[in-house]
């Protein structure tokens, strides 16, 4: 069984579940929080993600990942939207295809004859819930462009099409420190931070 995770005692560094069956969204988020003093760990929910915003989403996986463990944890929705399409894909991002390249085919089948640039924003939902207390939930954001063809290896998601304007690269050509710095995950997250939700946990 679990052990709910808290600070202090000079042990073990406590845990916090991240509601994520995603290797490159774990692997961010161990480096987003790396000076936090916390062992990040992985739960894949699998929940339906019904919710009409991305705090909702985020929230939904934040709840079940934290009834399963027992621990702290944090969840997260996150979504490309593309300004000439309407905000699409948006909350339906991860969820229009299987794979990632036919996400990518149908996005730029529907951006087919549409004038460049392309102007998009990343959006990211995060909700902290632990148990016995009120869920926090915290947005961050990210203007830029998405470019066709795509540049860059690596990443995941719709990161080798979208662009950083003023970098004049795309998030896959970033460095992890560059991209946290200027990411939508990145923002959520030192809103979280700023917020002081985790002090408590991480013993401070």
């Amino acid at each position: 069984m679990a052990q709910p995770a808290a600070g202090g005692g000079g042990g073990a560094p406590p845990r916090i579940a991240i509601a994520t069956g995603n290797p490159g969204k774990l692997r961010e988020y161990r480096e987003l929080l790396a000076g936090e003093g916390l062992q990040v760990e992985a739960v894949d929910t699998s929940v339906r993600e019904d919710g009409t915003t991305y705090e909702a989403n985020a929230a939904l996986k934040a709840a079940a990942a934290s009834a399963a463990t027992g621990l702290w944890a944090l969840g997260d929705d996150t979504g490309l939207e593309v300004e000439a399409l309407d905000g699409w894909p948006g909350l339906r991002s991860a969820r229009v295809a299987t794979t990632q390249e036919d996400r990518n085919r149908l996005l730029f089948e529907r951006l087919a004859g549409v004038p460049r640039p392309w102007r998009a924003r990343f959006v990211c939902g995060l909700a902290l819930a632990a148990p016995g207390r009120p869920m926090r939930t915290f947005l961050g954001c990210r203007d830029g462009e998405v470019v066709e063809p795509r540049a860059g290896a690596g990443g995941f998601g719709y990161d080798a099409v979208f662009l950083v304007p003023e970098l004049g690269r795309t998030f896959t050509e970033l460095s992890p420190a560059e991209k946290h710095a200027t990411s939508h995950r990145g923002a959520a997250v030192r809103a979280l931070l700023a917020s002081g939700a985790l002090a408590e946990l991480a013993g401070r």
